[in-house]
């Protein structure tokens, strides 16, 4: 995909001549991970060498005295989806605006749907833990809502509903910074002036311009302060205005409702974390984009039962 005209894209058709084997994708991995030295995945040393046929863990570290391969302290470890494969699927996740859901990579792959939605989370953990910031700004905050079933109710129900706004909501809040145009993102049990305050706070430097809604809870932020008028209408107020990250949880609310359909607080994280990841790297060539979000793999391992462990989320998709 061409995208931005500057950008250098990858068509469908040259990612499928660079992969025609899993040996030529192994071998693009390791570049990727190994650009100067190879190093073992489980200790990090480089007193490493190669053992002919050993595979699938091809190669030795003489310190921790074990077998490794490219996949070894990775996402991609205990995974026997080929690598080719896998490649592929970094590539379609990456050049797809509002993402690709597992259903049409199983497809487009050829994997099980259930195989495919474990591919998607794992390679969402490129960017799990990533927080930008703080920023120079100016920088922009707006809170979001995602899912919810309260509007699907009747209005007897409605009312057992407890709190003030989307109560049956995830809320999330985030952070753009004009100058780098960087977006950081995070998903959020309250949005109290505690939480929203302490996520600025965490964002910027107290000398940094901040601009926000009218929401109460921004209310006494130590930054210089403006606020644009929701309440009334109000979206521009000179140089005080939200649109940028406003324009990023727009961009995943129609992933939401044109891709995935369904998300469920339990894992809602990973996909802000994919999006806001992908944000930050829009600008750069499509086969960086892909060397960055297979160098960020590293020590980011996800085994099932992690995916799947209770977290104190709901697991019902919204």
């Amino acid at each position: 995909m061409a995208g931005k005209t500057y950008r250098e894209g990858v068509t469908l058709v040259q990612m499928i001549d660079m992969f025609p084997t899993d040996e030529a994708a192994t071998e693009w991995f390791e570049e990727c991970l190994w650009p100067e030295q190879r190093h073992c995945g489980k200790c990090g040393s480089t007193r490493t060498r190669e053992v002919p046929n050993a595979k699938p863990m091809p190669y030795w570290c003489s310190d921790c005295r074990s077998y490794f391969s490219v996949r070894t302290g990775t996402p991609l470890a205990r995974s026997n989806v080929p690598m080719r494969k896998w490649a592929i699927a970094i590539y379609l996740c990456l050049t797809s605006l509002k993402s690709v859901s597992s259903v049409k990579l199983s497809r487009d792959i050829g994997v099980k749907q259930e195989t495919a939605w474990f591919m998607m989370h794992r390679i969402r953990q490129a960017w799990d833990g990533e927080v930008e910031g703080p920023f120079d700004g100016p920088v922009e905050f707006d809170e979001t809502y995602m899912g919810g079933k309260r509007k699907n109710k009747s209005n007897a129900e409605r009312k057992k509903a407890e709190g003030r706004g989307p109560v049956d909501m995830t809320a999330g809040i985030g952070a753009k910074d004009r100058d780098t145009n960087k977006v950081s993102a995070r998903v959020i049990e309250s949005t109290d002036a505690v939480t929203l305050q302490g996520f600025v706070a965490e964002h910027t430097e107290p000398d940094t311009v901040v601009y926000t809604d009218d929401a109460a809870a921004y209310d006494g932020i130590p930054n210089p302060h403006q606020s644009v008028k929701h309440s009334v209408s109000e979206y521009v107020n000179g140089m005080a205005h939200t649109n940028g990250i406003e324009s990023f949880w727009s961009m995943l609310k129609r992933a939401h409702k044109g891709t995935f359909h369904k998300m469920s607080p339990k894992h809602l994280q990973r996909y802000v974390s994919e999006f806001a990841g992908k944000h930050n790297i829009r600008e750069s060539d499509t086969l960086d984009q892909m060397r960055d979000t297979v160098a960020r793999l590293v020590g980011r391992n996800l085994l099932y039962r992690d995916l799947i462990a209770d977290n104190g989320l709901d697991n019902a998709a919204h």
